[in-house]
């Protein structure tokens, strides 16, 4: 019974730690409402009055949520810069409050200043986000020159709640933080593992859904990859340390990605694109079909179980471990292969690839294993493993000439968005005062929020349109709170503190059912101010659309970005990161110089992150532009398997100078430079529509090395690996030659 209970535990433990990579959702939402609750006790044991109590939650929550840094000694100076920020506001208002013509331009200016002090870093960006918030709170609930010091109280006890809630209550250490993602990332390699299995095992009516639940696992997988690359520089204790840990997440995510790859091929009867692992809706390949079950396919499926095995458990050791792990890493070589069809084979040895991955990241991850137990694959594998440890050096990466001050003056992004949000909160003051003249704020704070990272029009006209369709249902939700909780102050606080972590853990998700806590929440204030009234909750939708329609025309008319400029450019950044990680890893492996290729990888992940979020306007379901929505959905795609074979022929060029299994080819270089060419090509044509670059087509790969390489079997696995993913990214580039608009033409 306690195995049992211990075996479940686990498991949810898994499922909350993949569905909330670093608990970073739970311990914001903690954070938030323990400040805000720790504010209520101390200000209702000192006396406050309903409207104290009121400012005293607002600010603790502002003072908790707007710093992001990721030092706590680097948070603890902000906060403690923050309180004279908000004093220094909440005065302006107060002196304010009487003179409108002077007041609104203050509050315009404080706008402005709040929106380009972003250019200053996270600490600039906290800073004016306190500003502007709690200027709003004091409009909120109505400060004045006479009120001004009890509400000075408030502000002190909430940055001092807000304080111990951080760093008492909910403390969060860099090195915790990445344990966390890591604990994450080993759950949703399972989880991905699983699904493999699913697609295995998968009857004709259900293959498409399984196989769209490896794609999410895949992509699930590789935010968590994502996550931890962000997170290495402060929660390891060197560089060094941060380097292997990435290069083991990069190889274990690769090897995940390759074995979905090789299920899929081995269900189907032809070799399966990987666009179909990136795509979604796209078909299955020709002839896919539920494999014959034999004895080879039931072995499969227990290795794969005893794969996904090896992930969970948390430390590797003991004898019937050590026979799993033997088991699989001897299917890295050819004699301990099942006798099956080749296809059926090469899962065999996706398996061997993944459980050294599986086992690299272990060491990386727990520290040195028990190896007593060894088989001489498994000895092998740690001998390989260790010369590549040793071989991981340091090496700081150097800030690109190219991209370092391209804007300057009103081009500068965080200059031209405070530009466009005073113009768009300078109307919604005029719009929204005509609406009333006392809760005019309303229409002000949703133009402030919609510019909130947010680069183009098409990304400001999506989030406009999800605050609107939020703050819509929370009206609703408010009026049934409003009418349940009545007056009873305390029961209200507590519909609050419930609705503000509703909103912080669900805001990274999605921000319409952000916008419908939030709303909710304000329904209930709005009850203990005893200002609550259905004509009020209703000027709420009427001020949070006026407040978005004054942000998209601001983002429309004044320095606008349109989505098609900021995707162009993002589409570029990511060809020039792909043809870097090209160029560098075929060169490597040509027997060029080693380079620093898990930097190249991690900026072309990242170029690749910020056009998927770019692109975001293009594929809303809302979108009334079908054909253009397929086509951005096909070039992501696209990109993302370009992206994908570019990754796994650095992890193999890295291997280079450790492993006796690879040699370099100096043939390899002309099939580079025609991919890095075609790519170049590729990236001018979307630079400049006027450009007359071609991309050229050709012979296959493998037919431009001629015969005499290496000869021995590993040798030729290694180039037949290699020979494929240059393959496939060389068809992938062509490909994206046709949405894109680049002529394709034959070789001359």
């Amino acid at each position: 019974m306690r195995a049992a209970a211990r075996s479940v535990g686990a498991r949810w433990r898994d499922r909350i730690a993949a569905s909330d990579p670093g608990l970073l959702r739970l311990a914001a939402g903690l954070r938030t409402v323990g400040a805000i609750a720790l504010t209520l006790a101390v200000l209702s044991l000192l006396g406050a009055d309903v409207s104290h109590l009121v400012a005293g939650a607002i600010a603790a929550m502002v003072a908790t949520f707007a710093i992001r840094e990721k030092q706590r000694d680097r948070q603890a100076v902000t906060l403690a810069l923050g309180l004279p920020v908000a004093f220094a506001s909440m005065s302006l208002a107060a002196l304010l409050s009487s003179r409108v013509v002077a007041g609104d331009v203050f509050f315009v200016a404080l706008i402005f200043c709040a929106v380009y002090g972003r250019r200053f870093g996270d600490r600039g960006t906290a800073l004016g986000l306190i500003g502007f918030q709690v200027y709003f709170l004091s409009l909120f609930v109505g400060v004045n020159g006479s009120t001004l010091p009890g509400f000075y109280g408030s502000l002190a006890a909430a940055f001092g709640c807000s304080a111990v809630a951080r760093f008492v209550l909910v403390p969060q250490t860099p090195t915790g933080i990445l344990q966390r993602l890591r604990d994450a990332f080993r759950a949703r390699l399972a989880q991905l593992i699983d699904a493999q299995l699913d697609l295995l095992d998968a009857g004709p009516d259900d293959v498409g859904k399984t196989l769209a639940q490896v794609r999410e696992g895949t992509a699930r997988l590789h935010e968590s990859a994502m996550m931890i690359q962000g997170r290495l520089d402060e929660g390891t204790r060197d560089e060094a340390t941060a380097r292997l840990v990435q290069r083991r997440i990069a190889d274990a995510e690769i090897a995940a990605e390759r074995l979905g790859l090789l299920l899929l091929t081995a269900r189907s009867a032809e070799r399966a694109d990987t666009l179909t692992l990136h795509l979604p809706g796209a078909p299955l390949p020709e002839g896919g079909h539920l494999p014959v079950r034999d004895e080879a396919l039931d072995t499969l499926r227990r290795d794969l179980r005893a794969l996904r095995l090896l992930v969970r458990l948390p430390v590797a050791e003991g004898t019937g471990t050590a026979q799993l792990r033997n088991r699989l890493l001897g299917y890295r070589e050819e004699e301990n292969l099942p006798r099956a069809s080749p296809a059926v084979q090469d899962v065999f040895r996706g398996v061997g690839e993944a459980a050294r991955a599986v086992l690299g990241l272990r060491i990386a991850l727990d520290g040195p294993q028990d190896d007593s137990d060894d088989s001489p694959e498994t000895a092998r594998s740690r001998e390989e493993l260790d010369a590549e440890d040793a071989a991981i050096g340091g090496g700081e990466g150097e800030e690109d000439p190219a991209t370092s001050g391209k804007d300057t003056g009103l081009r500068r992004p965080t200059t031209r968005a405070a530009v466009q949000v005073a113009v768009g909160s300078s109307l919604a003051i005029a719009g929204g005062e005509l609406l009333s003249s006392h809760r005019w704020y309303w229409a002000v704070l949703t133009c402030w929020i919609v510019f909130i990272n947010t680069a183009s029009t098409g990304e400001i006209l999506v989030k406009g349109y999800r605050r609107l369709l939020g703050t819509v249902l929370g009206v609703v939700a408010g009026i049934v709170l409003a009418g349940l909780v009545g007056h009873h102050t305390w029961t209200a606080f507590a519909v609050v503190l419930l609705c503000v972590f509703a909103m912080f853990y669900t805001a990274p998700l999605s921000y319409t059912l952000m916008s419908f806590f939030v709303t909710a929440a304000l329904g209930v204030l709005y009850t203990l101010l005893h200002t609550y009234s259905l004509s009020v909750l209703v000027l709420r939708v009427e001020e949070t659309a006026l407040g978005a329609a004054c942000g998209i025309v601001a983002a429309a008319l004044v320095l606008p970005v349109h989505t098609d400029r900021r995707t162009n450019e993002l589409l570029t950044t990511v060809l020039d990161r792909l043809t870097d990680v090209t160029g560098a890893a075929v060169e490597q492996l040509s027997g060029g110089p080693p380079v620093d290729l898990l930097d190249l990888a991690r900026d072309l992940d990242q170029a690749l992150a910020d056009l998927r979020a770019a692109t975001q306007p293009l594929t809303h379901p809302v979108t009334p532009l079908r054909t253009r929505r397929d086509t951005a959905r096909y070039v992501v795609a696209l990109l993302e398997t370009c992206a994908y074979h570019a990754r796994a022929l650095a992890a193999t060029a890295e291997l280079l100078p450790t492993q006796r299994s690879i040699a370099a080819d100096p043939r390899l270089r002309r099939a580079g430079r025609r991919i890095r060419d075609n790519i170049g090509a590729i990236a001018a044509r979307v630079a400049d529509e006027r450009s007359t670059a071609e991309v050229l087509t050709g012979p296959s790969i493998a037919s431009l090395l001629t015969p005499g390489g290496p000869g021995t079997p590993r040798d030729g696995r290694v180039t037949d690996r290699v020979l494929r993913h240059l393959q496939r990214l060389d068809e992938g580039v062509v490909g994206l030659a046709r949405p894109l608009g680049a002529p394709v033409t034959p070789p001359r």
